[in-house]
């Protein structure tokens, strides 16, 4: 009540600012598990619209987070406690940077009057998100929208990455005159930006001029939401095209120009490349001899003007976003068309052809146990065409990257950029949540296939998807190791050694494990 002759002021909560900052954001989904100081701001994010969804994990949930961001354009969202939990987050935070993706990561933190004092939990949580685009801890009520705008601003413009605010425990209960709160207005999609033209037209001039040209198409054309672009691109030049294990699906990989089949050769020989939002890192071999020729010529498309030259000089270097700089691509080549029956396209087919036939050989192996393109072969028929393929391990998706074939953009999702393990449990329950606000003849089954050490990272996670109900079909590649394990002979012989480091028990039946805790549900009424 307002002193006599006061009148009452309307007040707002700090985790009401907050939820409600979020949602004129455009965050849809927060990841996370509560507890003190944030155990009320879950429920202030219902109460706002955004969808909450209590995990079993803080890494998991910064996973889950990590790929809407890559999934939809727009962050998601990972909510966790101060100390351990925000530890916990640290994994999807390091793969949100390194696959540039947006993320944003909201942590509780110690008391204002507390900091210095050795309060619980209390962690010099800033300094460990150094490297986010963006991290700030709160100091004022007031400034609540402005920083999830900033923070939500710099995880979207330039190169994509995550985003950091931490709000100290008090002022989650602490109140503020809504007088006070000035309007911020939701951040608009990233500017996109044209390369010069002057380098266009010289790209355009040497890809003409190649004898043995390759474009390489990368998770950032995925991103970028560019694959029309792409199409009218490559298809109607003929181009031979190469997808990164996250690029495909931007072109079907069935499609009579794609030679991932031909990888090696296509790398090796290609005399001209042009890179559309891929790096030089790791999985493409740093773009060096002997993996690539010596001589050959980088057309870089990148956002990122950091990324030109890193690790081979670039030849030419397109500097702009993927969908404009693409048509600007595509009116340039005018009608000009690749011969599909000249000497470069014959080495590539011949050599499609070989790897197709060893691939075939090894399918039809009947031995006990199965290798894992005799498992592929009978599970990739009953995968729709259309499913969002989780794929995670070491041999179980690196095979898995040659045998299940990628149809539409953002349906295949693994280790990425990062190379890590334990995400796919995370990913798929955030894309089946996408998957759900779809519409019904718009929505894809989502597939989780994991290798058993992959699988263990998060297993529990298979709860939490029990507990939303969502339609995820999980498969575990049980080779009963890391890389491979032990029959189980081998493994009574040498259960009494001090280590089996590689080693899991043989013949593990993990749905015997997993019935206590999962509602069983079918995928076929699903789908």
């Amino acid at each position: 009540m307002a002193a006599d002759g006061e009148e009452d002021v309307e007040t707002v909560t700090g985790v009401a600012l907050l939820a409600d900052a979020l949602r004129s954001q455009g965050v849809e989904w927060v990841f996370g598990v509560v507890g003190i100081p944030v155990t009320n701001i879950a429920p202030a994010l219902q109460d706002a619209g955004i969808g909450y969804i209590g995990m079993r994990n803080e890494q998991a949930a910064s996973y889950a987070a990590s790929v809407v961001g890559y999934l939809t354009g727009r962050p998601g969202c990972c909510l966790v406690v101060t100390g351990p939990g925000l530890i916990h987050a640290l994994p999807g935070i390091a793969n949100a940077h390194v696959n540039c993706w947006p993320l944003l990561v909201v942590a509780g933190g110690c008391d204002q009057d507390q900091i210095g004092m050795g309060a619980f939990q209390e962690w010099p949580q800033l300094e460990d998100c150094s490297r986010c685009k963006y991290a700030v801890r709160l100091e004022t009520l007031e400034s609540i929208p402005f920083h999830v705008e900033k923070a939500v601003r710099s995880s979207l413009y330039g190169r994509p990455g995550p985003s950091y605010i931490e709000i100290p425990g008090n002022m989650t209960s602490d109140a503020v005159p809504i007088t006070r709160i000035e309007q911020v207005l939701p951040c608009p999609p990233p500017p996109m930006s044209l390369a010069d033209p002057a380098a266009v037209q010289r790209a355009v001039s040497l890809l003409r001029s190649a004898q043995r040209p390759l474009v390489i198409v990368g998770k950032g054309v995925a991103y970028a939401f560019a694959e029309h672009e792409a199409r009218s691109l490559i298809v109607p030049r003929r181009l031979p095209f190469l997808p990164t294990p996250m690029g495909k699906g931007v072109l079907s990989d069935a499609h009579p120009l794609c030679v991932s089949p031909a990888r090696s050769r296509a790398l090796q020989e290609a005399d001209v490349i042009l890179l559309l939002g891929a790096r030089l890192n790791w999985i493409l071999h740093f773009g060096l001899p002997p993996r690539f020729s010596r001589d050959v010529k980088i057309i870089q498309v990148e956002i990122c003007p950091e990324e030109f030259s890193n690790n081979v000089p670039a030849h030419l270097m397109l500097h702009g976003h993927l969908k404009p700089v693409l048509k600007q691509l595509v009116e340039e080549f005018g009608q000009w068309v690749m011969d599909r029956d000249g000497q470069w396209w014959s080495r590539l087919k011949e050599k499609i052809h070989i790897n197709m036939n060893i691939n075939k050989e090894l399918a039809s192996v009947t031995s006990l146990p199965m290798n894992f393109y005799a498992a592929y072969d009978i599970m990739k028929d009953y995968i729709p065409r259309n499913a969002v393929l989780v794929n995670e391990g070491s041999a179980t998706m690196d095979i898995g990257r040659t045998v299940f074939l990628s149809h539409f953009p953002r349906r295949r999702l693994d280790a990425g950029s990062f190379g890590t393990m334990g995400l796919g449990c995370g990913y798929a329950i955030a894309a089946a949540l996408i998957e759900q606000r779809k519409p019904d003849g718009q929505r894809s089954p989502v597939v989780a296939i994991q290798g058993d050490s992959a699988f263990g990272f998060s297993g529990m996670e298979l709860e939490t998807a029990s507990r939303y109900q969502l339609p995820i079909v999980f498969v575990v590649m049980n080779n009963s190791g890391i890389y491979r394990g032990v029959d189980s002979e081998t493994w009574t012989e040498l259960n009494e050694e001090p280590e089996l480091p590689l080693s899991l028990p043989p013949q593990v039946c993990y749905q015997e494990q997993l019935t206590t805790i999962l509602a069983r549900r079918s995928w076929e009424k699903e789908y």
